[in-house]
Formats: structure tokens, sequence, C-alpha cells
């Protein structure tokens, strides 16, 4: 199945301009043109009563027209039926899970998996498997299928919000404005135990939020943007903020910091403690269950600002609370895992090749693929150089760095992506 397209601005004036088109030929003469005066015999009844000048109120109905069809068709493309759906969520659900078993079995140490299910039973006697598998594994594993959940919930939701589908936590500058303040919050010293806890989700929740309001004042000239802008001010964002870390972490004058702060720049699952995952587990929760109940104006944005307009969305504002939900999310997750990239850029292209374009369906597939993609990336991380803990943010930029070249390929080409 084909990707489905997203509706474009200019498919969306075409569409206007074809209902003003049809309106323009029916207008009457102009008040300078001569009037209706005698007709002959053989002048018909045809041109006995000109149609009436257009109003607002029948523009408006034009374009809610327009924009209704649009959103049709971008429910019917790639969505599939109610078997297609329910089979593609029960495969993720299947894929999800034998990841998870993979995960808990596979590393520097192989476990058999009798033995893995032993330990998530309670059923065997205390013992060095038992012991990986419930203290340092389970924990990492769940992180990160949270971690992938929400850095994909969140670029499906950031695509929606531009209108392009390159866009992504990373790239936005999003999840580099959470590592700075998170390394802020580290540098400092800020509280500690449970104070740090609140205090780094916090800390990078505003950088998040800063970053975010930055890029896309950045991007914006007037009333457009255009994707491009978008990924270059996320670009610049990025780098400057990376730069702004490694200064903070130079004038602390504390070497150990630049160990503890490679974390927050290459990403990684190592510190997953069952006590850290009570946290994103609940914002992800929430995050999700919020994002389903706006996942019609979500699907409205599809179809243009205008037309989300003319349907009585008030996108200045929608954009606003989501934008900041969205930073809460990807704070959240940052602050926990560091900066995974391309996760929320590749697994939404997946999704909407598997169920289409409509968020409803959209959201759930989107966070399956997620967690499914981080858990057997961090599986990856592991055993590709045991005993060597490669950081999760480097493979996933190693394969999601040529995806995105692709993409940017496809647009270049005209091509529907």
């Amino acid at each position: 199945m084909t990707a489905t397209p997203l509706p474009d601005a200019g498919a969306e004036r075409s569409a206007g301009a074809e209902g003003g088109a049809g309106l323009e030929g029916a207008a009457p003469a102009g008040p300078g043109l001569p009037g209706p005066g005698p007709r002959s015999a053989g002048a018909g009844s045809a041109s006995a009563a000109p149609a009436p000048a257009p109003t607002a109120p029948a523009s408006a109905a034009v374009a809610a027209k327009a924009t209704t069809s649009a959103a049709a068709r971008s429910r019917r493309s790639g969505a599939g039926g109610p078997g297609r759906y329910l089979l593609v969520v029960a495969g993720l659900v299947a894929a999800l899970a034998l990841s998870v078993v993979a995960g808990l079995a596979l590393g520097s140490v192989r476990i058999p998996v009798g033995d893995v299910a032993e330990s998530l039973t309670g059923r065997a006697a205390p013992s060095p498997y038992r012991t990986i598998v419930l203290d340092v594994r389970l924990p990492r594993v769940l992180l990160g299928a949270i971690v992938g959940a929400g850095l994909a919930v969140v670029g499906t939701v950031l695509q929606a919000l531009v209108r392009n589908r390159l866009a992504d936590p990373f790239l936005l500058g999003i999840s580099s404005g959470a590592s700075t303040g998170a390394v802020l919050v580290l540098v400092l010293g800020i509280g500690g135990g449970a104070t740090t806890t609140v205090a780094m989700p916090a800390a990078a929740f505003v950088g998040a939020l800063l970053a975010l309001v930055l890029v896309y004042a950045l991007a914006r000239r007037g009333s457009t943007m255009t994707g491009a802008r978008l990924v270059l001010a996320g670009v610049a964002v990025s780098y400057i903020l990376s730069a702004l870390t490694t200064l903070i972490l130079v004038l602390a004058g504390r070497p150990e910091h630049f160990q503890e702060a490679a974390f927050w720049t290459l990403g990684g699952l190592g510190s997953a403690r069952w006590d850290t995952l009570a946290l994103p587990a609940a914002v992800l929760a929430l995050g999700v269950a919020a994002l389903l109940t706006l996942s019609r104006p979500l699907d409205l944005l599809l179809v243009g600002e205008e037309g989300a307009t003319v349907l009585g969305l008030d996108t200045a504002r929608f954009r606003a609370a989501v934008f900041v939900l969205a930073s809460l999310v990807t704070a959240v997750m940052v602050s926990v895992s560091g900066a995974v990239g391309f996760v929320g850029l590749m697994v939404p292209h997946a999704a909407r090749m598997a169920v289409g374009a409509p968020h409803r369906r959209l959201l759930p597939v989107a966070a399956l693929g997620g967690a499914t993609a981080l858990v057997l990336a961090d599986l990856a991380a592991r055993t590709v150089a045991a005993p060597q803990d490669i950081p999760v943010g480097v493979l996933t930029a190693l394969t999601g760095g040529p995806f995105f070249l692709w993409l940017m390929r496809r647009r270049a080409e005209g091509s529907p992506v």
C-alpha cells in the first residue's frame, strides 16, 4: 500500500479557484455594462434571468464543501476497513511482545526463554538470571517501549500541526532544548533525590517549549511558513542548543559531568530503574488519551488552515495548546532517555502506510510501532558490540538520517511522501 499524501495548500487553493471560477461565470453584468434590454424572439429564455452575484456566505459554503470533501478523501485513502485495522493492531501487539521477550533474553548474557518466563511469573528461585531479568533488563525494556511510543506519537502530532512530514521532535530542536534544560539542572546540582526527579523534567519541559517557540517564530514569515524554513530553523536551533550545552559543561569546570552529559546528547536507556518508569508512563497515558480526544481537530488541520477555520476550529489557540502538550511529552521522555532522534520521523510514515491518515486510528498504531522500534533498537545497541553498550541514539540516527534524506529527495521530485 502506498503512503497517503497530506493535502497541501496548493490543492486547497486549486479547489477554491475552481469554485470561484464557477461562480464568476454566472455573475451578471456590472453597473457600467448595458442592462437587459428588449430581446428578440429568438433570444430564448436562457438569457432572461442572470445569476445573482456570489455573497460571502456562498463563498464560505464553497470553502466548507471543498474542505469537507478533502477530509473525506483523507479518511478514505489508505485507511482500509475495521478488519484491516484490527489486524494491524494485533500484529503490532504481537511484534511488541516478541521484542520484549527478545530484549529480556538477549544481551551480553543470554538467558533461555524458559528462565525468562519463570523469572517473570515468580516461579524461579533467586538466581543471577532472575536478578538480570527483573532488576536490569525489564525496567530498560519497559522504558524503551514508553519512550518509543511517546516520541512516535509526538512526531505524528507535530507533522499534522505544521502540515509537514519532515517534522520530528529531534529535527525541530525540541529534544535539544529538553537536553539543554536537563543538563543545566545536572550541572547546577539543583535539588537532590526526589527533588531532582521533578526538577529535571521541569527544566527539560521549559527548554523544549522555548526551543519549539523559537523554531516556529523563525520559520514564519508574515502569515506563511514553508516546510524548508521549518526544517532549516529546527536544525539551526538544534545546533545552537547543542553548542550551548557544551558551553555549560565547559564553564562548569567539572570533567565528570561530560560523561553524564553524553547520555543527554546521544540518548540511552542504560540508567533505567523501576523508580524512573512511573512519571513517563503516566505522561504517555495522559498525553495519548488527550490527543485521541483531539483527533478530529488534528484531521481538520490536514485540509489547510483556512478550511479548518471555516469548519469552526480556532487554529491558533489549538496549535498553541497542542504544542505545549507535545513539548511536555517530549521533555519527560528526554529527561529519562536523552535525545533519541528520528523515531518520531520514521514511525508515523510507516503507520500512515498501514492505516491511513485519520488520527483516531493513526495515534495508537504509531504508539505501538514506536514502542516496538525503540525496544529493538536498544536490543541492537546492547548486542552489536557486546559487552560494549552503544548509545541507542547513535543507531536511530544511523537509520533515520538516510530515511530523512530519502524523504527530502522524494519531496524535491514532487512525489508524495
